[in-house]
């Protein structure tokens, strides 16, 4: 292979899609800097940001499988371009809601619901889609790129979203919606993901077939499962504008600089694997940086000064990006590509319930003790669950390089 060739980016399609993802994702974090300060503002309830993330969570839990299904049998590009418009609604909608006053906490819940239920549709079809747009010989590499892509955005999305904000509230969705317009004209113009992977009858044992690959595939299920209760019990993200508000004062623009922090250290930790890639010793790895994770979530509970606060939410990002780029480069090199939609569609509920659910966990935990404690026992418990999960699942542990692992057969499924 040549060394131009080598490059995801010398790959029209991958280019546009990751273009479209980079767009997506300034879109969603400058808007979810906008929805906390709003939504904790109306009631100043903690319950309230938990409550946006179950509305985000229940239709992923109730359409995941069937939508998984769905992106083995419908033109994956078809499915995401059809979310990206839902993107462009809901953003359209929050404007209205800010112009009308934003007084009321339940158009943020029923809007929320609404972007569940296209990501349930659209994102098993977006991650299914990925490895059609390069060779599978530079396929680590187009994943990591993918990665960098969503730092991008995360590292200044809500920094540009919490400045637009504190400008004129209004500001912060019509960028979005711009953004999310520029998305759907590159999805639009990708010629991968036109036809469906797989035909044939459709029934509930097709549908389930994800959940079984993963359930006998004790290195998937191991990593998928270790993240889904690491950052159920770790996250502290949908707290922020309770440290910003009432804990370290300072404002929706330091809330935009503390939803930054995490996204700075998955940003450079997402350069540093793609320049020097993981290549031993990955199983124990993820362990590591699961604890790692953990104890940076009690630093930042702790924390009532600024800088210690995001530097304690960069160290915890840049752990969790390790964790993420070893957990989505293991997915793609067992499943095998007709089932890849499926599987994708259930590794997304699993992490929809580290975040959107663990934003609801994190929100009545601060409501019932305070939101430092929450966030300090919830990062003891992500800890333990590194600890436990060495135990439960040795296969994970002993996996050594990455490059050595094989598909699945689909007859064993």
């Amino acid at each position: 292979m040549s060394s131009g060739s080598r490059s995801a980016f010398r790959h029209r399609d991958f280019a546009l899609f990751w273009l479209a993802l980079m767009t997506t994702g300034f879109a969603m974090t400058m808007a979810s800097v906008a929805i906390g300060w709003q939504v904790y503002s109306v009631r100043e309830n903690p319950l309230d940001l938990g409550l946006v993330g179950l509305a985000e969570f229940l239709p992923l839990l109730l359409l995941a499988l069937p939508a998984g299904h769905l992106a083995d049998r419908v033109p994956r590009r078809r499915i995401y371009a059809l979310m990206v418009v839902t993107d462009v609604v809901v953003a359209l909608a929050l404007l209205g809601v800010t112009r009308a006053g934003a007084d009321h906490v339940w158009p943020f819940f029923a809007l929320a619901f609404l972007t569940g239920v296209a990501s349930a549709f659209g994102a098993p079809a977006g991650r299914a889609l990925t490895p059609s747009l390069v060779p599978q010989e530079i396929l680590v590499s187009a994943l990591a790129q993918r990665s960098i892509a969503f730092q991008i955005s995360h590292v200044a999305g809500p920094a540009i979203g919490g400045i637009l904000f504190a400008i004129h509230p209004e500001l912060v969705y019509a960028v979005a919606a711009a953004l999310s317009l520029v998305a759907l004209g590159c999805v639009l113009a990708l010629r991968s993901g036109r036809e469906p992977a797989t035909e044939g009858a459709v029934g509930m044992d097709e549908v389930l077939a994800g959940v079984r690959l993963i359930r006998r595939t004790k290195v998937l299920f191991g990593a998928i499962s270790l993240d889904l209760f690491a950052v159920l019990f770790g996250g502290a993200v949908a707290l922020l504008p309770i440290f910003a508000k009432d804990i370290l004062d300072v404002g929706p623009t330091g809330l935009g600089f503390l939803r930054t922090a995490p996204a700075v250290g998955a940003f450079i930790a997402a350069l540093a694997i793609a320049r020097w890639p993981i290549r031993r010793r990955a199983g124990p790895t993820m362990f590591l940086v699961v604890a790692g994770f953990g104890a940076c979530m009690v630093i930042f509970g702790l924390s009532h000064v600024m800088w210690l606060s995001m530097l304690a939410l960069a160290l915890g990002g840049a752990f969790d990006m390790v964790s993420v780029v070893l957990r989505s480069t293991i997915l793609p090199l067992v499943t095998p590509d007709e089932l890849r939609g499926r599987v994708n569609a259930v590794e997304m509920v699993f992490i929809s319930g580290s975040n959107e659910l663990g934003a609801f966990e994190s929100g009545v935990a601060a409501a019932l003790i305070g939101a430092a404690p929450a966030v300090v026992l919830g990062g003891v418990a992500t800890v333990v669950v590194a600890g436990l999960w060495w135990k439960l699942f040795p296969q994970l542990a002993r996996v050594d390089r990455l490059d050595e692992l094989r598909p699945v057969s689909v007859d064993a499924v």
